[in-house]
């Protein structure tokens, strides 16, 4: 095999190359991830899985040999033989009839891509991936292997990071063109894995406006399965994310195999069942709609894929991204700082408010400890409905008389912040920029184009475009103490096309655009770096890590109901730390569904959460009202709790019919908090035993006043009384005792 010359081995290396056997091995703290080259030419996948502690582990192809050596193509029957061969990076065209990883055209059309192993080389630390968010840390290893194709003269480079202490394997790839002709990406996907022949079932999260990433589970059957989003967002829909799992795999039992995006347009994620049986597992961009033109010496960045592979269920799968999350993804200036108790005048007040209205939410808000007044959509051109003026970024001064400056410094004379609503992306036929630049907008020349919520996508492939977006965010924030933005994005794409682009890259404009949102956070976040950014789509339409990377905290879904919200962040926390889940106390009856729940469940349920208050608080019951200050005590006294510790789920209600309860532990297990919620109430039922997870076996903690054995409530359970009534919630602390 041909390599560069190797650096020196470090004394506890994650990641080898075992000259004699053939094999990369890639190995994390519980978990091993093996490669190797046959004949010279193909790299193949071998095993992910448990970690493995030796290298002659050629044989587990299944191809009838014990050393990768002894494998050689027989060419009478080459696509016989890659039809099965478990795939590194599979390509499409030349015998391989599964799905693909990369389809390339030359410039007269010709399909086909065979990618032949060229060389590697083991790095220490990581490589960015140029205008893409990605993972990021010290402790941290990079394999990288070269596949070239001599033809389309066409090279991949295939990146492997594994950071110290996580069981993790980020996966992306790097597309070059060394050739003089440009080349077409039709198809460029992140990663892949071959998963071998047990009895699969796969997990992904599906939804819509206001009921976003609710679980599915399936069989692996044969064929083709898969998530996707065509929307140039990962939207309310679908989600950057599937988890195969062992047939019957629980919280704390089975194998788990979890892919999640580190992207924010349109995605595929697909699992492939072979007429062997073999299965083969792979995410990236969705190709439906895209084509990138390669010009000669040019390269393309597939975003990153975080892979996690856990033998204990989903709990572990669960550990493994919150930790990879909160240490190497969100930044660290907020990853554990205090986040402000927000109030948000939106369901409170809609469009119809003015600079004292604002300023008595503030002033009523204030004396109940919250601490940052966020204003929303409508302060801006001459927005009193969602009609009109988006692009239109100053401020409308018959509603703000005074002007912006003077509403936030009147709000931070209370003791409070401020934070203001944008919706950068979007521009509104019935706007001032709209009469003087109707080609910004994402259209087919000749067609009506499509609105959704009165408004279009601005076309961000242009950098003029980008230019004035930028501009018009920051001078309003350069005007004022706005310490807060939420970035809101409304709609979906369609009609896509643009003005400015070649007939050949017009299949570039949803990537383009995502990476234009990329460099637009980024630079607010470098000439405004104290500012909390928190990411927000309709919803929860663009919740995903490319987001998290640059706002530690996304608006989860637009539907508030506390009952709601319970199968919303309990998908969410699937694999999201619950400390970027923007989640708030709203008034009731709900605006989405009419529920009426009690202002404590309410409270408590937001409690998992960034928290925060969506109502006007001048206006709601003085009972409710009067428990605020305890519930935002409640919560600052368990924020580093919820920031940091490790997140359980114990029941679910959406499989019980009846109740809910999760639990978050500290890392060095001396604290708990458990949350339990009773959504529909039962007659003549008893108590509710809850068996708690995560406890030093060998402790006693004090639930209550009470001390119990941790053994006793980990095996035998907690036992809660039912309350009287629907959608009543408690929350429980529980603290060790030291001997």
């Amino acid at each position: 095999l041909r390599c560069p010359e190797k650096r020196a081995r470090m004394e506890n290396d994650m990641i080898i190359f075992d000259e004699k056997e053939k094999i990369f091995k890639i190995d994390t703290e519980n978990t091993s991830y093996v490669m190797g080259v046959i004949d010279e030419k193909y790299l193949v996948h071998i095993y992910y899985g448990k970690k493995l502690t030796g290298t002659h582990l050629a044989y587990l192809l299944d191809m009838d040999k014990e050393e990768l050596s002894e494998i050689h193509i027989n060419y009478g029957e080459k696509s016989s033989f890659l039809d099965r061969l478990p795939m590194e990076y599979p390509t499409s065209g030349m015998g391989d009839f599964r799905q693909s990883c990369i389809e390339v055209a030359e410039d007269i059309g010709k399909y086909g891509v065979e990618l032949y192993y060229e060389s590697y080389e083991i790095i220490d630390g990581k490589p960015e991936l140029e205008g893409l968010p990605s993972t990021f840390g010290d402790d941290v290893q990079t394999l990288c292997i070269n596949l070239k194709d001599d033809i389309l003269k066409l090279e991949v480079e295939l990146r492997y990071s594994v950071f110290a202490g996580n069981d993790a394997v980020m996966r992306s790839a790097v597309i070059s063109n060394y050739g003089d002709k440009p080349l077409y990406l039709d198809k460029v996907l992140s990663a892949c894995v071959e998963l071998g022949y047990g009895q699969n079932e796969y997990i992904t999260l599906h939804g819509s406006w206001a009921r976003e990433r609710r679980i599915d589970r399936q069989r692996v059957g044969f064929g083709y399965h898969s998530v996707e989003s065509s929307r140039g967002i990962s939207s309310h829909q679908e989600h950057p994310f599937m988890a195969v799992v062992s047939e019957g795999a629980t919280q704390e039992t089975g194998d788990v195999y979890a892919m999640n995006f580190v992207y924010s347009g349109n995605f595929v994620s697909f699992i492939e069942k072979s007429q062997f049986g073999s299965q083969r597992f792979a995410m990236g961009i969705n190709p439906r709609g895209f084509c990138w033109k390669l010009g000669a010496g040019e390269k393309f960045a597939a975003p990153e894929v975080v892979m996690v592979y856990s033998d204990s269920g989903l709990d572990k799968m669960t550990s493994t991204f919150h930790d990879l999350y909160r240490e190497h993804l969100i930044r660290k200036s907020w990853v554990y700082s205090k986040r402000p108790v927000l109030i948000n005048n939106w369901e409170g007040t809609y469009f119809d408010f003015d600079e004292k209205k604002i300023f008595d939410i503030a002033k009523e808000a204030s004396k109940h400890g919250i601490e940052m007044l966020v204003m929303d959509d409508g302060w801006f051109g001459k927005r009193n409905d969602d009609r009109t003026s988006l692009g239109d970024w100053f401020v409308n001064e018959e509603k703000l008389k005074g002007g912006l400056k003077k509403l936030v410094d009147n709000v931070n004379s209370l003791g409070m912040k401020f934070g203001i609503w944008f919706e950068p992306e979007m521009i509104s036929p019935e706007s001032e920029l709209y009469k003087k630049h109707p080609d910004w907008a994402v259209h087919i020349e000749g067609r009506e184009p499509g609105q959704v919520r009165n408004q279009l996508v601005l076309d961000l492939s242009r950098r003029e475009v980008i230019e004035y977006v930028y501009e018009s965010v920051a001078s309003i924030l350069r005007q004022a103490n706005i310490e807060y933005v939420k970035w809101d994005m409304n709609r979906p794409f369609t009609d896509i096309g643009s003005s400015e682009l070649d007939a050949d890259r017009q299949g570039e404009i949803m990537h383009r655009h995502t990476l234009a949102v990329y460099e637009l956070q980024g630079r607010l976040l470098k000439e405004f770096p104290y500012l909390l950014l928190e990411n927000c789509s309709s919803g929860g339409a663009r919740f995903d890590p490319g987001m998290l990377y640059f706002s530690p905290q996304i608006w989860c879904s637009d539907d508030t109901d506390a009952i709601e919200r319970l199968a919303i962040q309990e998908s969410t926390a699937l694999m999201y730390p619950l400390s970027v889940i923007g989640a708030h106390v709203s008034d009731c009856p709900n605006h989405t569904v009419g529920r009426v729940t009690p202002f404590k469940t309410r409270g408590i349920i937001a409690m998992a959460g960034t928290f925060g208050y969506e109502l006007d608080v001048t206006k709601i019951p003085e009972e409710d009202r009067d428990m605020i200050a305890s519930q935002v005590e409640t919560y600052k006294k368990y924020c580093p709790l919820i920031q940091s510790g490790d997140y359980y789920r114990i029941a679910s209600y959406q499989n019980n019919h009846y109740f809910d309860c999760y639990e978050i532990v500290s890392k060095d297990k001396k604290e708990a908090i458990f949350v339990f919620v009773q959504v529909i109430a039962q007659p003549n039922m008893h108590s509710i035993r809850v068996k708690l997870k995560g406890l030093d076996n060998e402790a006693k903690y004090k639930i209550n006043g009470t001390v119990y054995d941790a053994d006793a409530l980990m095996n035998g359970g907690f036992i809660i009384k039912r309350p009287w009534g629907d959608f009543q919630a408690e929350l429980f602390h529980i603290e060790k005792i030291n001997d």
